[in-house]
């Protein structure tokens, strides 16, 4: 069997690459190859992620690419394409696309028939849920949810009868509150919470909403973004 370590650079085409979210050993070679190969990279902060190319050793021209510029650099980079230039979109740590807006540039790149492919690689949903010692066999990820208490609790009540596993990812300022309003949503379920997945401070937290809720309040060592793996309803 053939095996492909990696592949030529084509011309017009977007490639989406997964970037390291702790441990930059977790990075693929495909990955580096790309980030050389291309003509600019798209990234989310270009200070985040030129140390990363510097740790490389990777020259490759950087332009901005996030929410609050998506639209018009989505047009910018779209023309790039028509150019011939070929494209990389990073994320700041992970796989473009989960909670970012990579969806607008490849809905634009596709709709003007360019090809899209991707390096997969790191991402922390998938680990987080392995960890989380929680059923695998199906589960709803749900990303981000909204900052408002009530707007938060409308959003989890989505999912009070889903027999999923559910995963969220929140901030450190909000974990807090974001446990106390999942006990009162989903009642004391199993869960896990997760940070700093591949750095050295890695943190897994399992046990009852409550639980977590009073080792979020009892001091814990808080860093990072979190991932909240919750039990789906049991019969």
């Amino acid at each position: 069997m053939e095996v492909t370590l990696a592949n030529a650079i084509e011309p017009g085409t977007l490639y989406l690459v997964a970037t390291p979210i702790g441990n930059l050993g977790d990075i693929t070679i495909r990955a580096l190859d790309i980030l050389k190969g291309v003509d600019v990279i798209a990234c989310e902060d270009t200070r985040t992620t030129g140390r990363l190319l510097k740790h490389f050793e990777i020259s490759t021209p950087k332009t901005p690419f996030h929410e609050h510029n998506k639209d018009r650099a989505s047009e910018k980079l779209v023309d790039r394409l028509e150019q011939g230039q070929s494209i990389a979109l990073v994320t700041d740590a992970g796989t473009p696309g989960i909670s970012d807006p990579a969806y607008v540039l490849v809905r634009a790149a596709v709709a003007a028939g360019f090809t899209v492919t991707s390096a997969p690689g790191a991402t922390a949903v998938i680990p987080a849920l392995i960890l989380s010692g929680l059923p695998v066999h199906s589960f709803t990820f749900r990303g981000f949810p909204p900052r408002k208490p009530g707007k938060r609790k409308r959003f989890m009540e989505v999912d009070v009868n889903s027999p999923h596993t559910l995963i969220f990812y929140e901030s450190p300022h909000r974990i807090g509150a974001f446990l106390a309003n999942a006990q009162e949503v989903y009642g004391d379920r199993q869960a896990a919470v997760i940070c700093e997945l591949t750095k050295k401070f890695e943190t897994i937290q399992r046990g009852l909403l409550s639980e977590l809720s009073s080792w979020v309040e009892d001091g814990a060592d808080i860093r990072g973004e979190f991932v909240i793996v919750v039990d789906g309803l049991r019969d």
